[in-house]
């Protein structure tokens, strides 16, 4: 799951909460600000035996003192894969302006390569919702990355931005290592998110268009309490034999 879901029981309390996921069923979390979050992680992870084989972490544009910094502590807390979550709309809405993103983040992954990781990136609505030469700004922008470059795909803002991650995710191809699969109504409103499985979603198809891709749960928000909504999505993913 990602963290980011429990965050404010993660600022609380750290490793109980990570206790509490592990109860669940959970063998794998997926930890965000990790440079915020790095001493809990270290001893959550140890005593629950939780693994984090993906974290999100900021880090597109930083000079190679700072990106050696996060995946030296990638590295220690035995994460696969740093995954940028967020560069801004204004961003992604010409060919030169993705094209000097996906530098960046070829130029990470030559720093990360020294640590033993790997370097992707995860979008929200806005890289879908702008198109390119006649593709999204996201199928631009994978065409731009180095090989070793991975994409985790937020299927829900896939949906928000007005795209099926059902045709997009098989475009994208093997480059995708991971979903986040989430459900709700499919609008901007992160309240509008619930558990997976009981918003409109078609869960089963997304997950069958990229079957080796991790697949993260995640609530952005919402009405009702998250922490049970993560209970129930994996009690459903489980039942559907998709966890």
């Amino acid at each position: 799951m990602q963290l980011y879901t429990v965050r404010e029981l993660l600022t609380e309390d750290t490793v109980g909460t990570l206790r509490r996921i592990a109860e669940i069923g959970f063998t794998q979390v997926e930890p965000f600000g990790l440079l915020d979050f790095a001493d809990g992680l270290r001893q959550g992870l140890a005593e629950t035996g939780l693994t984090a084989p993906t974290t999100h972490q900021g880090f597109i544009g930083r000079d190679d003192e700072a990106l050696d910094t996060v995946f030296a502590i990638a590295a220690e807390l035995g994460v696969q894969t740093v995954i940028d979550p967020y560069v801004a709309v204004e961003r992604w809405q010409t060919a030169a302006d993705v094209e000097e993103i996906a530098a960046q983040l070829n130029a990470a992954a030559t720093v990360a390569a020294k640590h033993g990781v790997r370097v992707g990136y995860h979008n929200h609505a806005h890289e879908v919702e702008s198109t390119i030469e006649g593709v999204t700004a996201l199928e631009y922008f994978a065409g731009k990355l180095a090989p070793e470059v991975v994409l985790e795909v937020d299927t829900y803002w896939v949906v928000v931005g007005g795209q099926n991650p059902v045709d997009l995710l098989p475009k994208l191809g093997d480059r995708v290592v991971a979903l986040h699969v989430k459900d709700g109504a499919g609008t901007t409103e992160t309240k509008d998110q619930v558990a997976v499985g009981q918003g409109t979603l078609p869960i089963a198809e997304i997950i069958a268009a990229a079957p080796n891709a991790l697949r993260v749960i995640e609530l952005d928000d919402s009405r009702g309490d998250r922490f049970q909504a993560v209970a129930d999505s994996y009690a459903y993913l489980t039942a559907e034999a998709f966890a």
